[in-house]
């Protein structure tokens, strides 16, 4: 059974499987050796208590993960049986849980760590076996009548509790209720019985999907076509060996789809991608991988699931884990969001039309033109090409500014270890240190080139952060993770270069695992990324991107690799400019999608009338009545993020608002250090040990506001303040 606070697992959208395959029932995976001959000894790990990477094999993972997940399960089995007399769960219960819980993470951790950093290493079919073993066996807890009931008990005795026991509490009864242990008789046995068939029709879905994205291609035979194309677009194109010479071919998959529609400059071309695109998985195309029949059932049973455990829709059950806490909440963030973007959307869209017309585009702007109108009008505004600012950032100058910006705002040093063991030769392995100790209170691995096959590439998600352990009293564990890119490795003594937006990455992935690295809590189950409620987890990540429109920061990071001198002065203005550009076009599509996701889960009517009747409210091009485009939404329906699409705005909006906290202190009142102090011992701290509702409350000392965001992306000028 899905855990409802488990954030989506980062293999989600890589797995490929059987089409129409019979999906197996929850039940133990029998993986051979179940224990293998080294399991009575911790084989993972170095005298140093870090992973041993480079004698890490797949017979080994196996071997140890089989042999925890049975400790675990039997461990959790003697707990419950002491549950049924517990005078004190955070002793007899909680801690011995504590106890149980690492070994068994950091086998998992390194695994996945293993999976992301060289697949060769850990094929996917592997990491899967290890994946559900692991995820199985840590499940027992949640789906535990006793330890639900101990949790219910003790949150009713009437003794205080710190803010961080009680996080710990609520987490455990509300997983228990979102997993039905309060259901009994025929109900559970439903619920039981619609999971799995919910489980099966989203893995359909996500087959039909990963089809309809194979199944169309076109040829492009004329190089002209080309001749503005990045040269990794042309490279991923390539039918041939030499991916000069052509023909090439166009799918639907991300990394080519999306650069090809910015990139093309034959509109007839694009409207045929474009329409192939949005037509995915309809009756327009190919009825055997139709996805209507199966967003439809998985709508259904959403619904019937949310009944079942009291709520009045899937909707309002998905607000028990958001810091929005209800819909009516997100809905009023939302509209607000909306009064400024619409107006300004139909400026943008006018302006880019007359654009166009001035160099020589006589048609009205319809779908398929905007990426490609958008990309040369931005070129034209702001001369921004980020292929052609690569130079002024490379990656070893970026990375020691931005742990300089760390070590100035958290009092925080982040020092390189020699001599530890890693998956791969690139990879250096890091000790944070805090100003208050000698000894390191964190570590990090970083892995920052992309490997020809033997790391996974998405074209959405250019980087990963593992949490391998947890920081933990209890078991006097340390945090340690790791974060692994794709950025182009050095070639013939030049560094790597960075675009400005693989900066943004680097830097929002830090910012996510600083979350981890620095926390305060004492729970593993609460600590860091943990119990972070999913509106509010991207939102360390993002906050540090801001950090990139700061001209002091900017200069810090930037520099050519070969004279040094500074990212021209015209770049850095305009880099605010940029991320503007068509913001009120862009916010409006994130605020459709977010809106037709809390719909579609919220009401029974048919999706393809959903979708007319909020078309309009959010878009100033018309509807194209063949566009389909929710039968191939994975993101809700076959990834983790039904109900909470919105989640991703939430999170930027907060990110914003802590930023300008930053922003207000560099004009005067405060200083910006102890701002970042706050920011350290608030959001950095506390982690998932407190709602952050009130961890925003203490370092903003007041609700959020959109006000922020909306400044940001240049749409304040809209706002009618209150």
């Amino acid at each position: 059974m899905a855990l409802s606070f488990l954030r989506p697992n980062v293999i989600a959208r890589h797995v490929k499987k059987q089409f129409y395959q019979n999906k197996r029932n929850a039940g133990y995976v029998v993986l051979i050796p179940e224990i293998g001959e080294d399991a009575d000894k911790n084989i993972l790990l170095s005298e140093n208590g870090l992973p041993e990477f480079n004698d890490i094999t797949i017979e080994k993972c196996i071997a140890a993960i089989s042999k925890q997940s049975l400790e675990y399960e039997n461990g959790v089995q003697q707990i419950e049986q002491s549950a049924q007399n517990c005078k004190n769960a955070f002793v007899e219960i909680f801690q011995p849980l504590e106890k149980l819980d690492g070994q068994l993470e950091l086998t998992w951790g390194m695994a996945k760590t293993l999976y992301l950093g060289n697949s060769s290493l850990m094929p996917t079919k592997s990491y899967i076996q290890i994946h559900e073993r692991a995820h199985k066996a840590r499940s027992a807890k949640f789906n535990s009548v006793p330890i639900f009931q101990s949790a219910v008990n003790e949150k009713n005795r009437l003794k205080k509790l710190t803010d961080e026991e009680q996080r710990l509490l609520d987490k455990y009864v509300l997983e228990g209720r979102l997993n039905g242990l309060d259901i009994k008789g025929a109900k559970r046995e439903r619920l039981n019985n619609l999971l799995t068939s919910l489980q099966k029709e989203r893995q359909m879905f996500r087959d039909k999907v990963n089809i309809a994205n194979k199944v169309f291609a076109s040829t492009v035979e004329d190089g002209s076509v080309l001749r503005e194309f990045p040269e990794s677009l042309v490279k991923a194109m390539a039918v041939n060996s030499d991916p000069f010479k052509g023909p090439w071919k166009v799918t639907l998959q991300p990394h080519i789809y999306e650069p090809f529609m910015q990139y093309c400059p034959d509109r007839e071309l694009r409207w045929n991608t474009w329409q192939a695109y949005v037509q995915r998985c309809s009756n327009y195309v190919n009825k055997e991988i139709e996805t209507s029949t199966n967003l439809e059932k998985i709508r259904s049973l959403r619904h019937e699931q949310a009944n079942i455990l009291g709520f009045d829709t899937f909707v309002d059950m998905s607000m028990e884990t958001k810091m929005a806490g209800t819909v009516d909440n997100v809905n009023n963030i939302l509209e607000s969001l909306l009064e400024s973007a619409k107006p300004m959307q139909e400026v943008e869209v006018e302006l880019l039309q007359r654009f166009a017309k001035d160099r020589g585009f006589d048609s009205k702007l319809a779908h398929w033109d905007i990426p490609y109108w958008q990309r040369k009008q931005k070129w034209s505004l702001y001369n921004f090409d980020e292929d052609k600012i690569r130079e002024y950032f490379p990656l070893p100058r970026v990375i020691t500014s931005l742990f300089n910006l760390c070590s100035t705002l958290f009092k925080i040093q982040i020092v390189e270890r020699t001599g530890v063991h890693t998956w791969h030769k690139d990879v250096k392995f890091y000790d944070v240190f805090d100003s208050s100790s000698n000894s390191p209170v964190a570590g990090f691995y970083l892995d920052p080139y992309a490997r020809q096959d033997e790391k996974i590439r998405v074209h959405d998600d250019a980087g990963w952060h593992i949490s391998i352990r947890n920081k933990s009293s209890v078991t006097g564990t340390t945090p340690l993770s790791a974060l692994i890119f794709n950025f182009q490795a050095p070639i013939e003594g030049k560094q790597s270069l960075l675009s400005f937006k693989e900066v943004g990455i680097l830097f929002q992935r830090f910012g996510h695992s600083l979350r981890h690295l620095l926390t305060k809590a004492n729970y593993s189950e609460v600590a860091g990324l943990s119990n972070v409620e999913w509106d509010a987890a991207e939102v360390c990540g993002q906050v540090m991107t801001h950090w990139l429109y700061d001209p002091h920061t900017i200069h810090a990071i930037s520099g050519h690799y070969k004279t040094d001198e500074p990212l021209p002065e015209e770049i850095v203005k305009n880099l605010q400019n940029v991320r503007g550009h068509m913001s009120g076009y862009n916010l409006c599509n994130e605020l459709y999608l977010s809106k037709l996701d809390l719909e579609l889960h919220s009401k029974k009517t048919f999706w393809r009338d959903v979708v007319r009747e909020l078309w309009p409210q959010y878009h100033v091009l018309p509807f194209d009545k063949y566009d389909s485009h929710p039968l191939s939404f994975t993101k809700i329906f076959s990834e983790e993020w039904g109900a909470a699409y919105y989640c991703h705005l939430w999170s930027k909006m907060i990110a914003a608002d802590i930023y300008s906290a930053f922003e207000e202190a560099k004009q005067g009142g405060e200083d910006v250090v102890s701002v970042g102090k706050r920011y350290r011992d608030t959001f950095l701290a506390f982690g998932g040990s407190c709602h952050p509702s009130e961890v925003f409350r203490r370092f903003r000392g007041r609700d959020p506001s959109p006000h922020a965001l909306l400044n940001n992306l240049g749409l304040s000028k809209k706002i009618v303040e209150e």
